[in-house]
């Protein structure tokens, strides 16, 4: 399947451009090569200590001076996600999100568009499987008005009944879309076999269940699930501190409701497989995982620097064999999913069909060589050098930080993991990594699911399912 470049792929493009334009004459009329230059050491990344206060209600604040831009980015994030929806309610969390955006108590939804545009921002609102995320980017002058509308939207939604039937049938439309296409087959597959009945377990609604959702049912989802015990405030950029704190104090000071949150436990579940029939298909889609650690593990940035290793960066393993040299794939790529408390690894790859069981095979011996070999010191200093840039690149934006932020509360990792994150990459070791492949990338554990044409697939993974 050849879909839109990604920002790894375009970088990939640009980079062949660059060299081409940039190689002396005579060094491509006769091949020579110059050595790469040597990389330089990794930097820490270096956060501005943040100002952290709770207010009498319970709700955290997290305020962050950050860059020179005098713009200010205000974001709620709230335990109202998909994992607290009952089976009959998938989506709902989705579809209470999409009617925040209508408008408050006070304002429409196109005066509350142009009260944000007048201050250079918009409201966006995204919902997640952990939380929802209400967020406006405004100019720094102007956070403490956006800051209310953001606080209005939150505690005083207009929920109108005239755009609920729009908004479902906007989902409507999304879903048919994503159930169409063989990565969320897959991943349909995978959720399930791996999550069972929990919610996370629960990826997509019927549209008779999403057609079905009632006003009421926004408003009880609303009622349930917002409120300052769930919530957390961050705010980064450019403002007047003194300015900010007292306009959050006023706009969520008096805010009650919301239970406090009580997402259900996960359990572990034993490997399993799946052969979604995609007839006719010219690739198949593999999705091959397992649980791991999660972040607030001892093991979680060896994790991250052996996943970067073997699968999860241009520069890994299993990108190596079945892209570089097999021609297999044009796009694998593995990463780890975390939830609180939870986590998962997962190997992503769309193969042509006829290699489906070659491409599984060489997968396993990637997985296998690391178990048993430390990986050499020189490619793990490139893999940590490639994270430990990605680390910085990916916080140097207001929402960047903000996100880590987030990352850091929901996990419960303390104040200096962000400052440390970077020393601790650059000091695992060739051994840790073949231990943390060892202890937690175990095969005999791993679920597969295969979307692809069943007549050429299924003999080619027979061995899988009789295992």
């Amino acid at each position: 399947m050849r879909r839109p470049l990604t920002s790894r792929a375009w970088a990939l493009c640009l980079g062949l451009v660059i060299t081409l334009a940039t190689v002396p004459h005579a060094q491509q009329a006769t091949g020579t090569k110059e050595p790469p230059p040597k990389p330089g050491t990794a930097k820490d990344f270096v956060v501005p200590k943040p100002t952290r206060f709770t207010l009498p209600n319970g709700m955290p604040v997290t305020m962050v001076a950050f860059g020179t831009v005098p713009k200010v980015r205000i974001q709620l994030a709230v335990d109202a996600g998909n994992v607290f929806e009952a089976a009959n309610e998938i989506w709902l969390a989705d579809v209470t999100g999409s009617m925040l955006e209508e408008g408050t108590a006070t304002l429409t939804a196109d005066a509350l568009a142009r009260e944000l545009a007048t201050m250079g921002g918009e409201l966006a609102i995204a919902v997640g499987p952990d939380r929802a995320n209400l967020s406006a980017e405004v100019l720094g002058e102007r956070g403490p008005q956006a800051l209310r509308l953001l606080a209005d939207v939150a505690q005083r939604p207009r929920l109108p009944e005239s755009e609920l039937a729009r908004v479902k049938a906007t989902h409507a439309r999304n879903l048919a879309i994503q159930k169409d296409t063989p990565q969320a087959l897959a991943m349909e597959q995978f959720a399930t076999l791996t999550y069972g009945d929990h919610p996370y377990g629960r990826l997509f609604p019927t549209e008779a269940m999403l057609n079905g959702y009632t006003l009421e049912d926004v408003r009880r989802f609303h009622r349930e699930y917002f409120g300052p015990r769930r919530a957390r405030l961050y705010i980064a950029g450019v403002f007047d501190a003194a300015a900010m704190e007292s306009a959050v104090r006023e706009a969520f000071g008096s805010w009650t409701g919301g239970a406090a949150s009580n997402a259900p436990a996960t359990a572990a579940r034993p490997r399993g497989f799946k052969l979604v029939n995609r007839a006719g298909a010219p690739q198949s889609t593999i999705l091959l995982g397992l649980h791991v650690p999660d972040p607030s593990s001892k093991d979680w940035v060896a994790l991250e620097v052996t996943n970067s290793l073997l699968g999860g960066s241009f520069a890994s393993r299993i990108t190596s064999n079945i892209r570089e040299q097999k021609g297999y794939t044009y796009s694998p790529n593995s990463g780890i999913t975390a939830h609180p408390k939870n986590a998962q690894w997962i190997e992503q790859a769309d193969v042509t069909t006829a290699v489906t069981g070659p491409a599984l095979k060489e997968v396993f011996t990637e997985i296998d060589r690391l178990r048993r070999e430390a990986p050499p010191a020189e490619e793990l200093r490139g893999i940590q050098n490639n994270l430990a840039g990605l680390f910085v690149v990916q916080n140097a934006s207001r929402a960047g930080v903000i996100n880590r932020l987030v990352f850091v509360d929901q996990h419960g990792l303390g104040d200096d993991y962000l400052s440390t994150y970077v020393k601790r990459v650059m000091t695992v070791t060739p051994d840790e990594v073949r231990r943390v492949a060892n202890d937690y990338l175990v095969p005999d554990k791993m679920t597969l699911v295969v979307v692809g044409d069943e007549k050429t697939v299924k003999e080619q993974v027979a061995s899988w399912e009789t295992k």
